[in-house]
């Protein structure tokens, strides 16, 4: 149950484990929604994490800018016990901690600098509110984010895009996807091989939707070096703008190259990896393709428009997939989202 909260706060910390790329796209607009509901307020994310540290510290910093006044990854944070035997981060004190891991011993540490705070550790013991006993707590990482913002807030938060705002990049992408042509996206890769809808689907679907009048975008990442020559044997038109770059912002690369692209496409076909959450961090329509319905829940893409065809559900690994199930969601896609 929500009780009602205390005085508004002018600095709330976030209480988290690391983030690495997944997990930071995924947070993202968690991250606006923290924003709109304390936009006065001084907003601290810590990453606890012994050895961790979080890409809102690295690659993701110039997204959150504006939005995270500080990272906190300095000891102590909580995350060894001897950080347990003095003041929790050196003293200091915040009006607001939302706790979002459920390590009991870090949270007993955290809840310490904490005049407010808002839990979902050992079952919402140490937090100020609690859900109602007849709510189910939410499947996916970020539905639980936003529960707990609105168990702090005392009310629901809108979750929203968190929108790139890096001229740069936003420079960079226009210069390799000019206006013109309708771009759709594909990501072929994944950090694991069982998570990889095959190569040759991913070409076979890339020419249907050239058939229908659209360029093919591929986003190559290192794990998938040595395959552009494959595309490129097979679609000549296909673009692939992260490779042999001629363009004026060599300086741009990376997630923020990746994110900057994807805002240019009319809808992406993508694994269920880290490429497929950069694409869904421009809010591009996404079609994801997990594995699992238990990974097709828990770590859903963070875009407005989604829709999941899942291996599960064909009975087999990701080869399981067929083409034709993923050019009807492709095209479903595309129709409800076009302006």
């Amino acid at each position: 149950m929500a009780a009602i909260p205390p005085a508004e706060p002018q600095s709330v910390m976030v209480y988290s484990m690391g983030e690495v790329i997944g997990d930071g796209l995924i947070k993202l607009p968690f991250i606006a929604a923290l924003r709109d509901a304390y936009p006065t307020a001084r907003i601290i994310w810590c990453a606890g994490k012994t050895k961790g540290g979080t890409v809102y510290a690295g690659p993701l910093k110039p997204i959150v800018a504006g939005y995270i006044d500080e990272i906190l990854t300095a000891e102590p944070t909580g995350s060894k016990i001897s950080d347990h035997l003095g003041n929790p981060f050196g003293g200091r004190r915040f009006d607001l901690v939302i706790d979002t891991q459920s390590n009991f011993a870090r949270s007993l540490f955290a809840r310490r600098a904490a005049r407010d705070f808002i839990s979902p550790s050992a079952g919402f013991l140490l937090s100020r509110a609690r859900p109602a006993k007849t709510e189910a707590w939410p499947e996916t990482m970020l539905g639980r984010l936003a529960k707990l913002l609105e168990l702090a807030r005392g009310r629901a938060v809108p979750l929203r895009p968190l929108p790139l705002k890096d001229t740069r990049s936003l420079a960079a992408a226009k210069a390799l996807l000019p206006d013109g042509p309708a771009y759709v996206g594909f990501a072929p890769g994944a950090g694991g091989i069982e998570k990889r809808w095959p190569l040759d689907r991913y070409i076979a679907l890339a020419d249907l939707a050239q058939g229908a009048g659209y360029t093919p975008v591929f986003f190559i990442g290192p794990n998938e070096v040595g395959e552009d020559a494959a595309i490129r044997a097979a679609l000549p038109g296909a673009l692939l703008p992260q490779l042999n770059r001629t363009d004026a912002f060599a300086d741009v690369d990376g997630p923020l190259l990746t994110i900057a692209l994807a805002s240019r496409l009319k809808a992406a076909v993508a694994n269920d990896a880290g490429p497929g959450h950069m694409l869904a961090a421009a809010a591009t329509p996404l079609l994801s393709l997990p594995l699992t319905r238990g990974k097709a829940a828990k770590f859903k893409p963070s875009t407005p428009h989604l829709r999941q065809i899942i291996a599960e559900d064909f009975g087999g690994g990701m080869e399981a997939i067929g083409v034709e199930p993923v050019w009807s969601g492709l095209q479903a896609l595309l129709a409800e989202t076009a302006a």
